[in-house]
């Protein structure tokens, strides 16, 4: 599974990484067929966000996070200009805790949900 990691470069901006979690396929209980299944690092503090607007400022990522879309795009911009959007089921490492961060907008109807997975 293919997700995108937010990193924060030497120059204290920050940029778009690609990175791939491997999956395999397995049965996860009896009774239930064979799924994909892949390390999804996590400390815990998993939280639910429900949003009319993803809007903000340039800002680094309060901790180093999963964000798992669920609901609604959002188009993150880093500091080189890239953009990228994402929508429901993509998935985003945001790891640029320090220096200047990226901007994060809503794209379309809200409301916006996503998981916030701190790592």
């Amino acid at each position: 599974m293919r997700y995108t990691r937010i990193a924060r470069t030497e120059d204290g901006g920050s940029a778009f990484e690609d990175g791939e979690i491997t999956l395999a396929h397995r049965q996860v209980a009896d009774g239930v067929p064979a799924m994909a299944v892949g390390a999804l690092p996590s400390k815990g503090g998993v939280q639910f966000v429900r949003s009319a607007a993803f809007d903000s400022t340039a800002h680094p990522a309060p901790r180093e996070q999963w964000v798992m879309m669920l609901r609604g795009t959002i188009e993150v911009t880093v500091t080189d200009g890239s953009r990228r959007r994402f929508g429901a089921g993509d998935l985003v490492l945001a790891a640029d805790t320090t220096g200047l961060g990226h901007v994060t907008t809503g794209v379309g109807e809200p409301p916006f949900e996503a998981l916030f997975i701190p790592l």
